[in-house]
């Protein structure tokens, strides 16, 4: 299990924002296992809110100076948290339809994105079973103002970075088994990766210079203030 609990380029959590962090809320001193993943979990999905990132390939500690994430970057700030807690981990590499994201981008950014984007989820060893954390990349702020306003795909409901399948409720709170936000639009499988920075050398969604340069410099401050409003005023219908 040693390999799941390095700290690599990206897992820095060693560095003094994380240690702090895990220091202040005392993490390292609950006695109950689920309960200490629980904790942090639950940190990572509400107070990292759902957001945009200038890339994917952060560090740890820059996701945690951000105060949001999406599915790749919550998933790195998640890990390395994980770690330094002593909980062995691991990170799933998919391609996710960009549909599910509609509502969140609008517009030309949505037209903008690939139709297949880089998606990835912590996986966590417990009780001798791998664990999935796809639920921590919505906070309930967002998904309690959006989850009425998805998007019906038959055997699925879509929009606002939500994709789940119908029936299967919206499956965000870890109370020991895995839990799940995003899968219902998962395309491919890109592997099983002992960490974020072994998938991100393979697999990214930075690698076209131009477009991410146009996001960041014109798109993303716009796209995360309205997710904020959406948040604070829900979600405005369009007539």
């Amino acid at each position: 299990m040693d390999v799941y609990l390095n700290e690599t380029q990206l897992l820095n959590y060693r560095h003094r924002m994380i240690e702090e962090l895990i220091e202040s809320h005392q993490w390292r001193e609950i006695d109950s296992l689920q309960e200490q993943i629980s904790a942090v979990y639950n940190f990572v999905r509400n107070e990292i809110k759902f957001g945009y990132n200038r890339g994917d390939d952060l560090t740890a500690s820059e996701i945690l100076e951000d105060g949001l994430g999406q599915c790749n970057t919550k998933s790195i700030l998640l890990m390395a948290l994980l770690r330094g807690v002593g909980v062995p981990c691991r990170v799933q590499g998919f391609t996710i339809d960009k549909k599910m994201q509609k509502g969140a981008l609008t517009g030309i950014t949505y037209t903008l994105a690939p139709q297949k984007i880089i998606h990835a989820y912590t996986e966590i060893w417990v009780n001798h079973e791998w664990l999935a954390l796809e639920g921590v990349i919505i906070d309930d702020k967002l998904l309690a103002q959006t989850k009425n306003h998805l998007s019906d795909q038959g055997d699925k409901l879509i929009g606002y970075g939500v994709s789940v399948k119908k029936g299967d409720g919206f499956n965000t709170c870890f109370n020991g088994k895995s839990t799940f936000i995003q899968v219902a639009s998962v395309v491919d499988h890109l592997g099983t990766f002992n960490s974020p920075d072994e998938l991100f050398q393979q697999y990214s969604n930075n690698r076209l210079k131009l477009k991410m340069w146009i996001f960041n410099t014109f798109m993303r401050k716009g796209i995360n203030a309205n997710l904020q409003k959406i948040r604070d005023q829900g979600v405005r219908e369009s007539k």
